[in-house]
């Protein structure tokens, strides 16, 4: 059974559901790569010979998902051509374009046609988990509305802060926090499951004050609204392969 940092999300009287879509976000150039992404998505960037982009595919693959919803944007024929209909990867693969680049909120929007009434993960496509984890991200438990994937002590300075109960549901998550403003240990890893309940939350959103249609102002509205987001503490190892030093890192 799948235990959530001491606390079961799976047990034996609950009835789970079965995820087998899962939605990639690999639109961005990934500026911070510098010349890397000149003719490369970051996601395309290689990891032990591999495409960031193909560990997440594969990982989520084994983990009996098949479905799969790629949102690409910057060099998006380098994906297409690279991954195709997706039949070599034992996988179903499809394709929408960002045209806007205005934020995660928006391009979940994209994904709705695919998902439709389903449950479905979605990762940001520069993250690296133990594939285990997709496992249990794939079996969420009926009374569970999405699943948040957090690591703890990371820099929440450079991502989101989430805030949890003594169930380890999330009650709250805040953007880069500042100095000075509350803050929780437990860092938004950019891994989730999803209901279907989730377009309604970013067809409402505002833009946040970076101007950008935020995804994870709509996932704290979902749990304000008192569904239950369940946090998963992610086993074993993570990362964010967000610049040239941790891409080095990780082939060295």
């Amino acid at each position: 059974m799948a235990q959530c940092d001491g606390v079961d999300i799976n047990s034996e009287a609950q009835e789970v559901s079965k995820v087998t879509k899962a939605v990639l976000l690999a639109a961005g150039r990934g500026t911070r790569m510098r010349e890397l992404t000149n003719e490369l998505p970051k996601p395309m960037l290689q990891v032990h010979g591999k495409p960031v982009l193909q560990h997440i595919i594969e990982g989520m693959r084994d983990a009996g998902i098949r479905d799969f919803l790629i949102i690409v944007g910057w060099r998006a024929e380098v994906v297409r051509e690279f991954f195709g209909d997706g039949d070599r990867f034992a996988a179903q693969i499809s394709y929408v374009r960002q045209v806007v680049q205005d934020g995660t909120g928006r391009v979940v929007d994209l994904a709705q046609e695919f998902c439709g009434a389903d449950p479905f993960l979605l990762s940001y496509g520069d993250i690296l988990v133990e594939p285990a984890n997709y496992v249990t991200l794939a079996s969420p438990a009926d009374d569970v509305e999405a699943i948040i994937s957090v690591k703890r002590n990371e820099d929440v300075s450079k991502g989101g802060a989430v805030f949890v109960n003594q169930y380890f549901e999330m009650i709250d998550l805040r953007e880069k926090p500042q100095p000075g403003e509350a803050t929780s240990p437990w860092y938004n890893a950019g891994v989730y499951t999803f209901r279907s309940s989730i377009f309604y939350y970013t067809a409402r959103l505002q833009r946040s004050p970076r101007g950008e249609f935020e995804l994870t102002d709509a996932i704290r509205d979902l749990a304000r609204s008192g569904k239950r987001v369940q946090a998963l503490d992610l086993a074993g190892d993570w990362a964010d392969v967000r610049d040239p030093e941790v891409l080095a890192q990780l082939n060295g």
